[in-house]
C-alpha cells in the first residue's frame, strides 16, 4: 500500500523525462526547461508552474478574514492554468503549440506539462532585443539564449527578428487565429507577445489560452465556459500580472462594449505588430491594468493608435503595413476590421520570400509536378533568405522531402547550397543533414540493396559535394557516416558514379586516418580496379593508386618529374598534405604492383596511367624490388605495340631513371661492404693465431699452474718435475730480452718467414706456414706429455718441427721415410695411438727477439740423458739439411736450442 501511495506522488514527466536543472526562459507564470524522453531521446520543453508564485508580496495581505477569499482566488487561478493545457491537448494545428504530455501535479503542489521544444516566447525575444539596441543601436546582434544540451553543456541559440521573420511569424499566427475562429469556434481573449512561442524551427506558435472562450454570437453549444469579462477585467493586486489579462493588448470591445468576438483578437494582433516595430518593443497603449485609464485613452483620437499619428510608433512602419493592414486592424469598430483569412491575403505578405515559405508549409499537399518546379526554382532565391530562416525553416522542410526519391536530386542540390551559405554550416550538417543522408542511402542490415536510379542521382550530388562534406565533418564522423555511402558508390553498377567516387580520393585522404585508408578504402578501390571492364574506370583506378601512393591527382596526367635521379627533392604541397595517409611500402610492393602486373589491356591511355603509378612506386619501393619486379614489367609495357614514340620515350626515361638509382644504390652498398670486409680481414689476420691470451708480458704461461694442478692432483708450486714427468734441473736466469717472444700457431693465415740471425752455430733456419687456416691435428698435442726420446735410428726423412704441440703438415719428399721408434714413459702408458710417420725436427736456434712472430718448441731432455738424436736433424720442409752441432755441450747446448 505504501508503494502505491508513493507512485501516486511520482510525476510521470519526472519519471520518464530528463529535465535540465536550470530554466531556458520564463514565460509569464511558467518556467520553461529543456527535457528529453529517456526511452526515445526525443527533445521536449517542460513547463512548470510553482504554486508559491501565487503568494502575495510583503504587505500585500489584508486582514486575516480575507484569507478564505484569497484561497478562492488561488483556486480560480489554478483552474485557469489547467484550462490552458487542456485546450492545448484538444487543439491540433501547425500554428498551435503542440502538447506532448498532459498537465499533472508536482510534489510541491505545482503543475507541469510538456510540449514540443521551444526556444523562447516572443516577449522574451523583444526584451532581449531592447537590451541589445540600447548597447549596439538598432542593428544589434541576434538574440541569444543560453540553453543546456543533452550532455549538460551550455549552448547558445541565436534568433534574429528581421523583416522576413516578422512576416513569416505573423502569417503563422494569422493561420492559428483562423483555425481558432473558424474551426474551433474560440476567441483567444489575451493575444500578447507572452502567448506566442518560437519553437526550435523558428516557427511562431499560439499558446496562453487561459482566457479563451466561445464568442457571444456562437450558435453551437460548447463545454468551454464563456469569458467572464467582469472577472477578467478586474485587476487583483494580490496576484502576479502574468496571471491576469494584459489590458495593454486588449480590444476596446472587451473594455468599452463588453462584447466577445473574434474581431477582438484581430485588434490585439494589430497591437502585437506595432510592438514588433516599436522601440522599445512594447504596446503603444499604457493602461497600467486599469479600466478607467483604458477608457480615457480612447476618448481622444490622438491618444490611441491611428493612421493620423503613425499608430504611435517611434519608428517608421513598412508601407504596406501602414496603408493596407493596420488601418483595418486597429480601429474602434469591430465590423471595420479584417478577419484572419483576409489578413493572410493582404499585400503585406505579397513577396516572393513569404510566398515561398507559405508554399513550403503546404508542400506535402502539393502535386509532384508542383514540387519539382518549386525545387528547381528555389536555388534562385535562396540567397535572399535570412540565414536564420534558411537554417530553421527552409532546410528542415527540404530534408523532409528526401523521402521522395523522384525529388532527391534537386532537394540535395538545395540542401548543400544552404549548408555552404550558413556560417554554422558545420554544426547544421552534422546535426541535421548527416542523419537524413544515412536514412536515405544506407539500407538496414539484412536488406538487399536493389538498384535505384533515383537514389543513384542523389549519390551523384553527394559525391559532387564531397569537399564540403569533408570540411564539415571530423575524421570519426566521416568514417562512420559518409564512408559507407562512398562504399555504396564504388559498388554501383553505374560507371559515372564509380568514376566520381574514385575522383573523391584526394579529399578522403585529407580527412581519414592512414589505417582507415589502408584497411577500409584501398581494398574497395583495388576490387573495383581488378573487376571493372571499363577502360575509363581502369584509368580512374590507376589515378587513384597514384593518389594512394602519395602523388597528386594531376601528376597522373601531367609530367611532374619522376624524381628518381638518386637525389630526392622536396615533395609538392599535395604530397605533403597526404603524407600521413600514403600507403606503406609493404602495401605498395605486395598489393599495388601485382595488380599492375596482372593487367591485360595494352591501351595507350591505360599504359600511360600505369606509368604514373610506377613513378610513385619508384619513390617508395626498395631498389632490389625495383630491379627484380618493376623493371621487367616496365620493359614489357614499354614494348606495347600501341604506344607511339613519345609514349615509349616516357617509359624509357623512367626505366633509365630507375636503373640509375639501382646502380647508384648498389655501388654504394658494395663500397660499404668492401671497406667493412677489408677492416674485418685485417683484424682477423692480426687476431687469429695470437697467444696473448695464454701468456703474460714475460712469456710465461698464464694458466699453466691451474692446468698442472688439475691434471697432477697436487700443488704445482712444490713439484720438481714437468708435465711429462722428467726431472728438470734449475736453469740460470736469462735476460728479459731473450725471452720476449710471441708464439705463432700453425693455423695462422699468413705466411711468415723467420730467420734466426743470432744462431750461435751459424744455422739459418726458415719456417714456412701455409696461408690457409690449418686445422689442428686430431692427435693430442705432444707438449702435454713428457719429453720425447728419439731412438738412434733416425732417418734423414722430411718433416716440419712441432710448434706448440701441433704438427704443421708439409708435403712429403721423395726420400724414404721410416717410422721412428720413440721411447717415453708417459706416451706409452697414457696414450696408445699411432704416431706420425715422419720424424720430428728439433726446435731451431734462439730467434731474433725483434722478430714479429718468434717460435717456441718442446724442451729437449736433460744433458745427462742425451742421445745421438740431438746431433742429428732431419731435412726441413723446404728440403734444406741442417748439420748436427757438436761445439757446445751441456747447458750451453740446451740454451742454444732456445
Amino acid at each position: 500500500m505504501f508503494s502505491s501511495a508513493l507512485k501516486s506522488f511520482t510525476s510521470n514527466i519526472s519519471a520518464n523525462y530528463t529535465i535540465a536543472s536550470t530554466p531556458t526562459s520564463v514565460c509569464g507564470a511558467w518556467k520553461v526547461y529543456d527535457g528529453k524522453k529517456k526511452s526515445t531521446g526525443k527533445a521536449v520543453s517542460v513547463f512548470i508552474f510553482e504554486r508559491k508564485s501565487l503568494d502575495p508580496q510583503a504587505g500585500g495581505l489584508g486582514p486575516r478574514s480575507s484569507s478564505s477569499s484569497l484561497r478562492k482566488v488561488h483556486d480560480e487561478v489554478i483552474v485557469r492554468v489547467k484550462k490552458e493545457s487542456n485546450l492545448l491537448a484538444r487543439l491540433r494545428h501547425p500554428s498551435i503549440l503542440e502538447l506532448t504530455e498532459p498537465i499533472e501535479d508536482t510534489r510541491s503542489g505545482g503543475l507541469m506539462f510538456a510540449t514540443e521544444p521551444v526556444t523562447a516566447s516572443l516577449a522574451g525575444l523583444l526584451q532581449d532585443k531592447d537590451a541589445q539596441e540600447k548597447v549596439g543601436g538598432v542593428a544589434g546582434r541576434p538574440s541569444r539564449f543560453v540553453v543546456q544540451d543533452e550532455n549538460g553543456q551550455l549552448q547558445r541559440r541565436e534568433l534574429e527578428i528581421d523583416e522576413l521573420e516578422i512576416q513569416k511569424g505573423l502569417l503563422q499566427v494569422a493561420q492559428g487565429l483562423e483555425f481558432l475562429h473558424e474551426s474551433a469556434g474560440l476567441v483567444h481573449g489575451n493575444l500578447t507577445p507572452e502567448s506566442i512561442y518560437v519553437n526550435a524551427k523558428s516557427d511562431w506558435k499560439i499558446a496562453g489560452l487561459a482566457f479563451a472562450g466561445p464568442p457571444d454570437t456562437t450558435d453551437t453549444s460548447s463545454n468551454i465556459p464563456p469569458i467572464s469579462l467582469s472577472e477578467v477585467l478586474y485587476h487583483d493586486p494580490r496576484l502576479p500580472r502574468s496571471l491576469q489579462l494584459n489590458m495593454d493588448y486588449t480590444s476596446p470591445d472587451f473594455v468599452m462594449d463588453s462584447n466577445v468576438s473574434s474581431a477582438a483578437d484581430m485588434f490585439s494582433l494589430g497591437l502585437v505588430m506595432l510592438a514588433l516595430y516599436n522601440s522599445p518593443h512594447t504596446s503603444p497603449l499604457k493602461t497600467n491594468s486599469n479600466v478607467a485609464t483604458y477608457k480615457k485613452i480612447f476618448e481622444s483620437s490622438s491618444s490611441y493608435p491611428s493612421s493620423t499619428n503613425n499608430f504611435l510608433s517611434s519608428r517608421p512602419l513598412p508601407k504596406d503595413l501602414l496603408t493596407g493592414v493596420l488601418p483595418r486592424l486597429i480601429t474602434r469598430r469591430p465590423g471595420q476590421r479584417m478577419n484572419a483569412r483576409e489578413f493572410q491575403q493582404s499585400r503585406f505578405f505579397d513577396n516572393i520570400l513569404v510566398s515561398s515559405i507559405r508554399f513550403l508549409d503546404a508542400l506535402p499537399a502539393k502535386s509532384p509536378n508542383e514540387k519539382s518546379q518549386f525545387m528547381r526554382g528555389l536555388p534562385k532565391i535562396l540567397d535572399q533568405f535570412p540565414r536564420s530562416v534558411l537554417e530553421k525553416k527552409v532546410l528542415p522542410a527540404l530534408l523532409e522531402e528526401t523521402k521522395d526519391r523522384e525529388l532527391l536530386f534537386v532537394v540535395l542540390q538545395n540542401v548543400f547550397k544552404i549548408v555552404k551559405s550558413l556560417p554554422s554550416g558545420r554544426r547544421v550538417f552534422i546535426e541535421k543533414v548527416i542523419p537524413k543522408l544515412r536514412e536515405t542511402f544506407i539500407s538496414p542490415k539484412g536488406s538487399t540493396n536493389e538498384r535505384d536510379t533515383a537514389k543513384e542521382a542523389g549519390l551523384v550530388i553527394v559525391l559532387e559535394n564531397i569537399e564540403l562534406i569533408g570540411q564539415s565533418c571530423s575524421g570519426k564522423e566521416f568514417k562512420e557516416d559518409i564512408l559507407p555511402i562512398l562504399h555504396l558508390s564504388l559498388e554501383s553498377h553505374t560507371h559515372s558514379i564509380v568514376d566520381k567516387a574514385l575522383n573523391c580520393l584526394p579529399t578522403i585522404m585529407t580527412v581519414l586516418h592512414f589505417s582507415t585508408i589502408k584497411h577500409d578504402v584501398f581494398p574497395v578501390v583495388a576490387a573495383v580496379f581488378s573487376k571493372t571492364s571499363s577502360l575509363g574506370i581502369k584509368i580512374r583506378g590507376l589515378q587513384a593508386f597514384v593518389v594512394l601512393c602519395g602523388g597528386s591527382s594531376s601528376s597522373s596526367s601531367e609530367d611532374m618529374g619522376d624524381g628518381l635521379d638518386g637525389a630526392f627533392q622536396s615533395s609538392s604541397h599535395s604530397t605533403k598534405a597526404n603524407n600521413n595517409a600514403v600507403l606503406d611500402k609493404y602495401t605498395v610492393q605486395e598489393k599495388i604492383v601485382p595488380l599492375l602486373k596482372a593487367m591485360k589491356t595494352k591501351e595507350p591511355a591505360v599504359m600511360m596511367a600505369a606509368l604514373a603509378v610506377f613513378k610513385q612506386v619508384g619513390r617508395i619501393a626498395d631498389t632490389d624490388f625495383l630491379a627484380t619486379e618493376c623493371l621487367p614489367v616496365l620493359w614489357s609495357f614499354s614494348l606495347g605495340p600501341l604506344l607511339d614514340m613519345q609514349q615509349f620515350q616516357e617509359y624509357m626515361k623512367l626505366i633509365k631513371s630507375l636503373s640509375t638509382r639501382i646502380e647508384t644504390e648498389q655501388m654504394r652498398k658494395l663500397r660499404e661492404l668492401s671497406s667493412n670486409s677489408n677492416t674485418t680481414r685485417n683484424n682477423d689476420l692480426m687476431n687469429v693465431g695470437s697467444t696473448d691470451a695464454f701468456f703474460d708480458s714475460n712469456g710465461n704461461d698464464v694458466g699453466g699452474d691451474d692446468f698442472e694442478r688439475l691434471v697432477l692432483g697436487k700443488n704445482a708450486s712444490n713439484r720438481t718435475t714437468d708435465m711429462l714427468g722428467d726431472s728438470l734441473r734449475p736453469q740460470p736466469q736469462r735476460s728479459q730480452s731473450s725471452r720476449t717472444t710471441t708464439p705463432v700457431f700453425d693455423w695462422s693465415s699468413s705466411t711468415i718467414s723467420t730467420t734466426n740471425h743470432n744462431n750461435t752455430n751459424g744455422v739459418n733456419l726458415k719456417q714456412s706456414h701455409t696461408s690457409n687456416f690449418a686445422q689442428p691435428s686430431s692427435n693430442p698435442p705432444l707438449n702435454t706429455f713428457a719429453a720425447l726420446k728419439p731412438t738412434p735410428q733416425l732417418s734423414a726423412g722430411i718433416g716440419n718441427p712441432m710448434t706448440n704441440g701441433f704438427s704443421a703438415m708439409a708435403p712429403m719428399q721423395p726420400s724414404k721415410p721410416q717410422t721412428p721408434q720413440w721411447s717415453t714413459n708417459t706416451i706409452m702408458s697414457s696414450y696408445n695411438q699411432p704416431q706420425p710417420s715422419f720424424p720430428i725436427v728439433p726446435p731451431p736456434q734462439q730467434s731474433n727477439p725483434t722478430s714479429a712472430f718468434p717460435q717456441f718448441s718442446i724442451a729437449p731432455p736433460p744433458a745427462q740423458s742425451r742421445s745421438p738424436m740431438q746431433n742429428q736433424y732431419g731435412k726441413m720442409a723446404n728440403g734444406a739439411s741442417i748439420s748436427s752441432q757438436k761445439t757446445k755441450t751441456g747447458l750451453d747446448a740446451y740454451e742454444s736450442l732456445l
